[in-house]
């Protein structure tokens, strides 16, 4: 639970985190709330003529919800993937552009805003106003989303291999499963990044500058480029989960096969011992000697034969 303050001197960022009794610096381009407790969200409130969004707020899917203008200013609703382990969520983030502050609320963490500071203290970032960390971090998303397309193909080249090893099936499933999920989470990450692109270019127009221009057409068209590979993906996953099911039926019905065989194998014999235990009075083969040696042949014979008739069909 924090707010952090990117002050920008010479085009070089500082950052400050704030309590909820300090005041906003000067040349202060960015604040960044983390989970805001009650007393920071009073401080917010401050800062906004309308409400400062709440997390309800933030979950709205509908465009009029994520993209629009009031009196405080531009408002993006952004989407962002977030990678815990195997498991990939989205992360809703509201910002909001007014002049030359951007404010962003947040109530989970995310590692590009991480790795966004880090670029900022080793001064690898060249900004020179709010609109070009709102670029940023529209940038370094899309970034991150190839990268999770990269990873998605790698795990499916390694789900592959598993498809025709048995012992490995139920784990190869759940990784597909949580391929399904994250790419699905990607895609939804990459419509509303195409959509928060094209609301900025719209609403902006006439105070972007030629190279802010630019650079939102470049991430449309590297966007635009991704949506395809995760189309792809989805068709792979589909294609692997029906191949596994496909395996796994072919294991099924040997199994069955086999009992299948067995059964019909000693069906003979138990027809045999069948006759010789029915009770009658009078069975001609009852006073025989040798009948009993001779049923147990008769049954070794007829399942032997049956054996050998299927071995030659090719049906073992």
């Amino acid at each position: 639970q924090m707010i952090t303050a990117y002050i920008l001197n010479n085009k070089v960022l500082d950052i400050v985190t704030l309590g909820p009794d300090d005041i906003v610096p000067d040349n202060t381009v960015w604040l960044d709330a983390y989970k805001p407790d009650t007393a920071e969200r009073e401080w917010l409130t401050g800062l906004f003529l309308e409400e400062v969004p709440d997390k309800e707020e933030l979950d709205d899917i509908e465009a009029s919800a994520r993209f629009y203008w009031d009196t405080d200013g531009l408002h993006i609703h952004s989407l962002f993937p977030q990678r815990i382990g195997r498991d990939t969520k989205g992360v809703h983030v509201s910002f909001t552009l007014r002049n030359n502050l951007l404010i962003s609320i947040r109530e989970d963490d995310i590692g590009l805003v991480r790795l966004l500071r880090h670029y900022m203290r080793q001064d690898r970032l060249e900004v020179e106003n709010a609109l070009d960390i709102l670029l940023e971090v529209q940038n370094l998303k899309v970034e991150y989303l190839s990268d999770l397309i990269e990873d998605g193909y790698k795990t499916l080249e390694n789900t592959a291999d598993q498809i025709f090893e048995p012992d490995q099936i139920n784990s190869m499933l759940k990784e597909l499963m949580a391929q399904e999920e994250a790419n699905g989470q990607i895609r939804l990450s990459l419509h509303d990044t195409r959509r928060a692109l094209r609301f900025l270019k719209r609403s902006l127009r006439q105070r972007m500058t030629g190279e802010q221009n630019k650079w939102i057409d470049e991430m449309l068209h590297d966007v635009e480029s991704l949506l395809p590979h995760t189309q792809f993906l989805f068709d792979k996953i589909n294609f692997q989960l029906e191949a596994s099911m496909g395996v796994t039926n072919l294991e099924q019905n040997k199994v069955i096969k086999i009992f299948s065989v067995a059964a019909v194998i000693f069906l003979p014999p138990t027809l045999i011992a069948s006759i010789y235990g029915m009770n009658f009075g009078r069975m001609p083969e009852l006073a025989w000697e040798y009948g009993y040696q001779m049923s147990l042949v008769l049954m070794v014979m007829s399942s032997l034969g049956t054996g050998l008739f299927f071995k030659r069909k090719g049906w073992l």
